[in-house]
């Protein structure tokens, strides 16, 4: 098949173009989803390896935390050693060595494994130190000397006993602090027998807490005045009192607790843990051999997406190749397959059988109008010309033979028209309000002579009518359809037979309906009544049968009121025609 088209144009390369775009974004993601996954992958494990070093950490951050120096840090290192197994080094924030668990001097890695600080915590590795990124067991000035400490403890021990005796189950913990606290008590029912219990006796703080709760809401409150903020009071938990809402002081509250914990707790220290015989531990990098191993993999992925989608791509194109070609060649198309292009393909046959046939019809059409036309034309020539030679008088008969066959002719030629006009959508109404009953009766006068010079009775009948027979419709069209539909009937009824007019209406509709006592019609010809030149006796000629456009007109002028019309018949017994209007025009507009 000679190409017509751009070359990108082409499906194939259409085809081909978006399927390797898809290709390279799936590609592209998958190789991004990969490094992403093994990076992860890589950082769960060193998650993993500090996870192991979470004992450490940890233990270091509790030191620190209850130690303002690193001095006795030594005997730590070396237990928490022997614990892990690792060698732990602890070195100040300009890498001097503060303590370590044991051996010869080693050179320490440029990253530290964590930063040991008890007043600014990551709260991944410890969830205990919350937003404020300070060690809960950092309790500074407010640690409890021994002898306040035993004093609240002999309250808590009498506490628990009272609720215990009442059916409430308690448990004596200490705090960092020193500090008692009772655990295992619903909130409500503990301050229900608070003063029972001697539980706001064991809330109250000691001396040294006050002291130091007095030093931290100055702090506080310093900071607030300096943000312009109105002065607060702290409780003993650190929450504000005397107010609904506790206002946002969590940053002064921060700041006022690390500048009071610092000359308690130790300096910030660096943390490194070193494998066996003070060997760096293994860290996971992308080697440029399966870094190479990666773009190889890819590239084959690439090629053979390449490969795949232009083979896809012309099986795709095959059948609209040969859809193309039967096109071209005006044949049907032999594509079979039950897809989208499978469908295209038995459209275009239908489309080429229907082609077909309207061609063939229009063949037939212009046989029987050019069969239709020299009838008559034949007859008045051979008049004249038997008139030219003398074989004829011209007389008044031969005239008024003459007009008539040109009248027939002329009828033809009008019937033609009609259909031509609606054919292209230029039949054009003129919609009036007129009844249906007084037109049939017009109709039926106007045919009377041609009923009674064919031996045939014409009437109208109006008793199935239910209400008034007012319809909007062209009168002059409508007349047409009835006056065609009378004069089909009259032509099919033999002397003595019957033709009536019916006439009946509903809310919606008007139905005007033809019923003769004729020869009938068969069921195999009823689908074609309304076919063009069509006859159910193909030797009858145009004076008896008709031209064969009167049923064709019918249907066009009733659909063009936006109504239908349908026949019945039986052979031997006679036919019916009825066509349905709407009462109101809805018409189709030119």
């Amino acid at each position: 098949m000679p190409r017509s088209f751009p070359r990108r144009r082409s499906l194939v390369v259409r085809l081909t173009a978006v399927s390797l775009l898809i290709a390279l974004a799936s590609i592209a993601a998958t190789t991004w989803l990969a490094v992403q996954t093994t990076t992860r992958a890589i950082q769960q494990e060193q998650g993993q390896a500090l996870s192991g070093d979470a004992t450490i950490y940890t233990e270091l951050l509790g030191f620190a935390a209850a130690n303002h120096t690193w001095d006795q840090v030594g005997p730590r290192l070396r237990a928490l050693s022997e614990q892990t197994g690792r060698r732990v080094v602890l070195t100040t924030l300009d890498r001097r060595v503060l303590g370590d668990s044991g051996g010869a001097p080693v050179t320490l890695p440029v990253k530290a494994t964590a930063s040991v600080d008890p007043l600014h915590v990551d709260p991944v590795l410890l969830p205990e130190a919350g937003t404020s990124g300070i060690d809960p067991r950092a309790a500074g000035p407010f640690r409890l000397p021994p002898s306040e400490r035993a004093h609240l403890s002999n309250l808590a021990t009498k506490a628990s006993a009272c609720l215990a005796s009442i059916g409430l189950p308690s448990q004596v913990r200490d705090s960092p602090s020193g500090r008692p606290l009772l655990t295992g008590l619903d909130p409500l029912t503990a301050r229900y027998y608070a003063g029972k219990c001697l539980l706001f006796e064991l809330a109250e703080p000691t001396p040294t807490e006050q002291t130091a709760l007095t030093g931290l809401n100055e702090a506080v409150n310093r900071c607030l005045q300096n943000q312009g903020a109105e002065p607060v009071k702290l409780g003993l938990d650190l929450e504000v009192l005397g107010v609904a809402e506790q206002r946002p002081i969590e940053g002064c509250l921060d700041a006022a607790r690390r500048e009071q914990l610092t000359p308690y707790v130790a300096p910030p220290a660096l943390l490194f843990t070193l494998g066996p015989g003070g060997s760096p531990l293994p860290t996971f990098t992308l080697s440029r051999e399966n870094l190479t191993r990666i773009l190889a993999v890819t590239g084959g992925v690439l090629l053979l997406a390449v490969a795949l989608t232009t083979l896809v791509a012309r099986r795709l194109s095959r059948p609209l190749r040969a859809l193309t070609e039967a096109a071209q060649q005006d044949r049907p198309a032999p594509v079979k397959s039950r897809d989208e292009v499978g469908y295209l393909a038995a459209a275009f046959n239908d489309l080429t059988a229907r082609r077909e046939r309207i061609e063939e019809q229009r063949k037939a059409m212009v046989s029987d109008i050019a069969h239709e036309l020299r009838n008559p034309l034949n007859v008045i020539r051979g008049r004249l010309e038997a008139a030219e030679d003398g074989h004829l008088p011209f007389d008044r008969a031969l005239t008024a033979s003459l007009l008539e066959e040109t009248v027939l002719l002329q009828h033809i030629v009008d019937d033609l028209q009609d259909l031509a006009a609606a054919d292209a959508g230029q039949l054009r109404l003129h919609p009036e309000p007129l009844d249906a009953a007084e037109l049939a009766g017009h109709v039926a006068a106007a045919h009377a002579d041609r009923a009674a010079a064919a031996g045939v009775t014409l009437t109208v009948d109006t008793t199935a009518a239910t209400g008034d027979c007012a319809l909007e419709a062209d009168p002059v069209r409508l007349r047409q359809v009835v006056g065609n539909l009378v004069t089909n009937a009259i032509r099919h009824t033999p002397p003595g037979g019957r033709v009536t007019i019916r006439v009946s209406a509903t809310a919606d509709e008007v139905t005007l309906a033809v019923a003769d006592t004729g020869t009938g019609i068969a069921a195999e010809d009823l689908p074609h009544v309304f076919d063009r030149f069509w006859r159910a006796e193909k030797s009858r000629s145009r004076q008896t049968g008709g031209s064969g456009l009167g049923l064709a007109i019918v249907r066009h002028l009733v659909q063009a009121h936006g109504g239908t019309v349908v026949a019945e018949s039986e052979v031997d017994a006679g036919s019916t025609f009825t066509a349905r209007l709407p009462v109101v025009y809805r018409g189709r507009p030119a």
